[in-house]
Order: C-alpha cells, then sequence, then structure tokens
C-alpha cells in the first residue's frame, strides 16, 4: 500500500496515509534528534511520496519540534493545506507556571497560541490531550476544546496516554452534549507492547476512533539491533530499557520471520501492526533518512496468516482483571460450542460430573 493510498481517521471525514511521521525527532537541542536539514530532508522524502499525516507536540525539542515544521510549511505556499497537521497540548513549557501545563481552559488556550505561532498557521487538524488531568474536571477541558473547534483554531480532537474509563467518560459526554467527540487514541502499541488491547482498543473499535501506535518499533528493539547476550548500546538502554527474556523471544521470532521473506525486522513489525483491529496509522519516527526509508518498507511487506499467528503467539500479553477472567469465562458461557468462529471447551467444573438439577 502506497503512502497516498489513504484511510479514514475512525469515524470521521478526515483522510489520513497509512504511515504517519512522527517529528519527535526534529531538532538536536535534546542531544537525541535530528538537525534541522536532516528533519527537513525525511519531510521532503515523506510528502514527496505522497504522505499528508504529520505529528507534533508543543514540548518535542522544547518547541523546535513545531518550529521546524512551520517554517518548512512557511516556504512553500500552498503546502500547509494539503498536509493533515496534529499537536498535542498538556506538557508545561514554563516551569514554575502552574498553569502552564496541563487541560484547564487558561492552559490549553495559551498552549494552543503559542503552538500556532510555531507553526505558523491559524489552526491544527487534529489536537491531542497528551495526557490525563487528574486535576482538571473533563467538562472544562472538552468546553474549551468545543470552544476552539467553534472558532476554527482546531479541526478534530484526540486522546493520547489516558485511561480507559476516563476516554469512554469523555467521549461518551461529548456526545451528549454535542461537543466534538474523541476521533481518536494515540497510544503506546507493538509486538512488545500490547496491553492496550485490553481496554483501549476495544474502546476504540466500538466509538469508532482511529488509533495512532506512537513507539511502534519500541525504541529500536523490533528493528533488528537489539541481540540476546549481545552487548547494548547504553544511551539507547536508558531510553527504552533492556529487553527481558520474554521479549528477546518476540525479538527473535520477528527477525525469523524477517529472514523467511527477505525483509528488515522493522518493517515486518510495523507490517503486523498496521493490520491490528482499529489500527489506522502508526507514528514512524526517525533521526535519519534510512531509518525513514525502512520504516515505510512495511507499507509493502505482507505476512502470511502462519506468520502473523506466529507473531501474536510468542508476543501474546498478559492482560490484568477483569479482562483474564472474561476470557476464561468464555468457555462458561458456550460450553464446548463454536460461536462466531470461536472454539470453546467444555469448562473442567461442568466437565467434571454429569449430574444437573
Amino acid at each position: 500500500m502506497p503512502l497516498d493510498h489513504y484511510v479514514t481517521l475512525g469515524r470521521s471525514g478526515l483522510r489520513v496515509s497509512p504511515m504517519c511521521l512522527g517529528a519527535m525527532s526534529f531538532g538536536a537541542d535534546t542531544g537525541i534528534g535530528a538537525e534541522v536539514g536532516e528533519s527537513e530532508a525525511m519531510l521532503t522524502a515523506y510528502l514527496e511520496r505522497g504522505g499528508n499525516f504529520i505529528d507534533t507536540a508543543n514540548f518535542y525539542s522544547n518547541g523546535h519540534s513545531e518550529k521546524i515544521l512551520g517554517d518548512y510549511l512557511a516556504r512553500r505556499p500552498g503546502s500547509r493545506d494539503r498536509v493533515v497537521l496534529a499537536s498535542k497540548f498538556f506538557s508545561n513549557m514554563h516551569p514554575g507556571d502552574p498553569n502552564g501545563g496541563g487541560a484547564g481552559r487558561k492552559a490549553i488556550i495559551d498552549q494552543l497560541h503559542h503552538t500556532l505561532r510555531r507553526l505558523q498557521t491559524d489552526y491544527v487538524d487534529l489536537y491531542w490531550l497528551h495526557n490525563y488531568d487528574r486535576f482538571t474536571p473533563i467538562e472544562e477541558t472538552l468546553r474549551t476544546l468545543d470552544d476552539l473547534v467553534s472558532a476554527g483554531k482546531v479541526r478534530y480532537i484526540g486522546f493520547s496516554n489516558t485511561p480507559g474509563w476516563f476516554t469512554a467518560q469523555a467521549h461518551t459526554m461529548a456526545l451528549l452534549r454535542d461537543w466534538p467527540p474523541v476521533t481518536a487514541l494515540q497510544v503506546e502499541y507493538s509486538l512488545l507492547a500490547r496491553t492496550v488491547e485490553g481496554e483501549l482498543i476495544p474502546l476504540a473499535r466500538d466509538a469508532g476512533m482511529g488509533v495512532l501506535p506512537w513507539s511502534p518499533l519500541r525504541g529500536g528493539q523490533l528493528a533488528g539491533r537489539y541481540r540476546r547476550g549481545a552487548a547494548t548500546d547504553s544511551a539507547r538502554v536508558a531510553l527504552t530499557g533492556e529487553p527481558s527474556d520474554a521479549d528477546y523471544d518476540v525479538i527473535e521470532t520477528v527477525v525469523d520471520v524477517a529472514e523467511q521473506i527477505g525483509e528488515t525486522p522493522g518493517a515486518v513489525a510495523l507490517s503486523w501492526l498496521r493490520h491490528r483491529p482499529a489500527v489506522t496509522a502508526p507514528i514512524v519516527g526517525a533521526r535519519r533518512m534510512a531509518h525513514l526509508d525502512d520504516n515505510l518498507r512495511a507499507l509493502e511487506v505482507s505476512l502470511t496468516a502462519e506468520q502473523t499467528a506466529r507473531l501474536d503467539a510468542v508476543s501474546k500479553p498478559t492482560l490484568n482483571y477483569p479482562i483474564d477472567i472474561n476470557d476464561a469465562a468464555t468457555a462458561l458461557q458456550f460450553a464446548g460450542a463454536t460461536v462466531d468462529g470461536v472454539h470453546t471447551e467444555v469448562h473442567p467444573v461442568m466437565a467434571s460430573s454429569d449430574r444437573r438439577y
């Protein structure tokens, strides 16, 4: 699938590329990102291949990420309206100011003002709540976002890194009060991070929210750069942690599948993720052009049912209560019957006796 074979973002009319370009690495201010020239080269390559979906945040590289995007688009008249530009609010850019971050009315309005200034635009297409703000009533956040949508400064609303119960509450409240709904979720999701399948993915599927996975390669752990027993770059481990033995089981399976089909491990991991239920577009970040090229290879990778099943099995997550007991209860519910393609065994408690009262 090429980048210009667009998909709809959740239950909305917004059409986006099947891979979103993440700009978290734009700007070398923090010592781990890409210089301006490299960032702009990656932007050009992505857009020339038909990509139209770019994601950033107010605090990425201390605001430099947004400025790089704004400067780039400003030098190309007409290009701004041809891209879907997403940014986020929550993180405080003014240490010591209690209203500098979060999801209160003052904070949101001020953060958007500076985001639009850095991006040199009048609006953002998708505005994300970056984290759950436990100190602000959700009514205040949603009402403020409704004002910004009505004013034309924001087009769509998304939530990132928020609990399932909170996200469902906010979405339901928005629908009941005729405020903009939660159109999309941005969550950590990969072969090494699948716990979102317990609450957030089912919520997204039920509510029609698009899902944008961040860290789809788990900070490079699924890109083939890690080997069990081999020395690992200390700076990389400081960011992502050392893979566990179970993680290495997943990594080695990805590498094995990649060798079978003559592809890179990163492309295999991204291809698996692209085809998960509710996923609209993984967010692929890169610090080098070679990394971006490798990530975009996933659009051309097709995994067989057997290969997908191997990856599913080795990475199967342990989900917390009550998901675990809900899954186990299927046998009690159907007692050996096959329903919607799912076969169940008779639960041992029922099979232990043929007496019925």
